[in-house]
């Protein structure tokens, strides 16, 4: 297969791949048939022509209906796949996700799973506001019951959506939609990444940075510069913000000592947050250093572009997180 393959293709093949294995995966939601162009980024583009209108098929504007159809089918043995278009629109329907898909299981004693993948996309970075952008997945990982996934690059999104389709239980699929054009490995067909586990990214000795989605690059970026000054960064891909890979973020922290947690949401009460925290009681008399957070002002996304550049953590930020972790 080529490498090149971008997050979009990435996701529409592993979308394809579980639909052609499981006459049970489903997929609907607002304009993802054909007829709508495959949804608003063409994510699910050729899928109701190859396999059919009835398993692969548009729905109204209704994101609770939506949610409820998912959590009903799921329950009658389906494995729905539903789109919720931008994550912002999850507001929508969080009495579903919240009260109904993440509960189901625990309120029955265990005997109703419900396996449904919510794919929803955010991001800054195109001027589309504080109603379109949001990364909200704290929300969602502060909900026992839910996963929360978010893929950094073609391959990882392949194999995780298809781990999230096998799951028994609810997962909150989020793709950023800056990362949808940025091509990368291609997957190997139908290999499965297990959810809760992180990914090294970089291997280093001074310091930790821990974070997921585009700021990976980023922090790969400010890696490579502290490189050439002798200094050895290390860097972890989260993958999956719930259930957290604590094992891998304590193994990384106990070895370099110093930890900087970067993420685009706001930084209030953030996975930053957790992290950090999690870190300090685990490895308090280790560090060398108090871990440093690294994420967006505490505000709506802004529509003035020079705003919204400011809004998200850059470079220049996670490189002067990381200079006081060494400095101190």
């Amino acid at each position: 297969m080529s490498a090149n393959i971008n997050l979009i293709q990435a996701v529409n093949l592993a979308l394809d791949d579980a639909l052609a294995s499981d006459p049970n995966v489903m997929v609907f939601g607002e304009d993802v048939a054909d007829p709508q162009e495959g949804g608003v980024m063409g994510v699910t583009k050729g899928l109701s022509t190859k396999h059919g209108n009835v398993r692969v098929r548009s729905t109204p504007i209704a994101e609770q209906a939506i949610i409820g159809a998912a959590i009903g089918a799921s329950i009658a043995g389906i494995k729905p796949v539903a789109e919720i278009m931008l994550m912002n629109f999850t507001t929508v329907a969080m009495d579903m996700i919240v009260n109904h898909a993440a509960k189901l299981r625990f309120m029955s004693g265990g005997q109703t799973h419900v396996p449904i993948v919510i794919r929803t996309m955010t991001g800054a970075g195109f001027s589309t506001g504080g109603q379109h952008a949001d990364f909200l997945e704290s929300w969602f990982a502060h909900t026992a019951g839910l996963k929360v996934v978010i893929p950094s690059t073609p391959a990882d999104a392949y194999g995780l959506m298809l781990s999230c389709i096998d799951d028994p239980d609810p997962c909150i699929f989020v793709e950023n939609m800056p990362l949808y054009w940025t091509n990368g490995e291609a997957p190997e067909r139908h290999v499965r990444i297990p959810l809760g586990k992180a990914k090294m990214v970089r291997e280093g000795s001074d310091v930790t940075i821990i974070t997921y989605a585009r700021q990976v690059f980023d922090a790969l970026a400010v890696a490579e510069k502290f490189a050439k000054e002798g200094k050895s960064v290390e860097v972890i891909d989260l993958r999956t913000i719930s259930p957290l890979d604590e094992e891998a973020i304590l193994a990384s922290v106990g070895k370099t000592r110093r930890a900087v947690v970067v993420h685009e949401a706001v930084k209030n009460c953030g996975v930053g947050a957790e992290v950090s925290s999690r870190i300090h009681e685990s490895l308090y008399a280790k560090l060398l250093a108090p871990v440093q957070r690294v994420g967006a002002a505490f505000c709506p996304v802004p529509f003035s572009k020079p705003l919204e550049t400011a809004f998200v953590p850059t470079q220049d930020a996670i490189e002067a997180a990381v200079r006081r972790t060494l400095a101190a």
